[in-house]
């Protein structure tokens, strides 16, 4: 299918998520960290570029997101702005930058908001409505996240399914489910569902009147998310939850033995290529 000229598309905005999980239209989101890959994605037709803080561990190697800082998320929402997508931007709040209190992460999302985000996304539930609730006050969207938060790396012990047994402590069934209407109370836009089962999932976006993005929750979520060298199949690892829809990483591994043949023979550049 050939993809949808820009000046065809209309500026994706906040109501028209609300408006999208209505019609019952899934919504498509793609992370994405700089200027080149954002247009790339926008001329495909996605709905959101999620400026994530997974840079962490796609870009910068590390082990999980805990590192990022707000310096490092701004610049890259800054490059995706340039892009100028009619996808609607959604910048990540790293870890540090809004568990302080509300009036830090308010000052951290105008932070994002300046470099050209147009809403913000934070995780957690229940502990972070008033936090939410306070950044919506003045104006700023948010898009929730719940289930697997991997912002909280070290108290799940790892990157962990969520919601797998009842009880309403954290990760479990029934708080998780108090999560998500913590975060729609809140006056959240949206919310990413990440690393629940199925069933799970489904309850939670038929209780809610917001749309739920989900990544590793089945395919009854409002929308689906990921992370663009997963789709390209630039990353090494394919797990359960992801799907390389190409194979990038190998064909830019031929292309760069290629080069490394031509220089070594003797045959680039040739004279085609030359100045005169």
């Amino acid at each position: 299918m050939a993809s949808v000229p820009l000046v065809d598309r209309q500026k994706v905005t906040v109501p028209d998520l609300l408006r999208m999980k209505g019609l019952e239209e899934r919504i498509t989101m793609i992370t994405a960290y700089d200027a080149t890959f954002a247009r790339l994605v926008d001329l495909a037709g996605v709905d959101m570029i999620l400026v994530g803080d997974s840079v962490g561990m796609v870009v910068q190697g590390e082990a999980n997101t805990i590192p990022v800082e707000l310096d490092e998320m701004a610049y890259h929402v800054r490059l995706v702005s340039r892009a100028k997508p009619t996808a609607l931007i959604v910048g990540d709040l790293p870890f540090g930058s809004y568990q302080v209190s509300p009036q830090q992460a308010v000052e951290s999302s105008i932070r994002l908001m300046k470099e050209g985000a147009e809403c913000v996304k934070l995780e957690g539930g229940v502990v972070m409505a008033e936090t939410i609730q306070t950044i919506t006050r003045v104006d700023i969207p948010v898009v929730g996240h719940i289930g697997l938060t991997p912002q909280s790396f070290h108290r799940m012990g790892g990157h962990k399914v969520q919601g797998k047994k009842s009880g309403f402590e954290a990760g479990g069934r029934e708080r998780l489910l108090e999560d998500a209407h913590a975060v729609e109370q809140a006056g959240a836009c949206a919310v990413v569902v990440e690393g629940v089962p199925r069933d799970l999932a489904r309850e939670i976006t038929q209780k809610l009147s917001i749309p739920t993005i989900g990544i590793g929750a089945g395919p009854d979520c409002d929308g689906q998310v990921l992370v663009l060298h997963d789709v390209l199949g630039l990353s090494e690892l394919t797990l359960k939850f992801t799907k390389h829809y190409a194979d990038l990483r190998n064909g830019a591994i031929r292309a760069t033995e290629a080069f490394i043949q031509e220089v070594r023979d003797g045959t680039w550049p040739d004279d085609q290529h030359s100045f005169h």
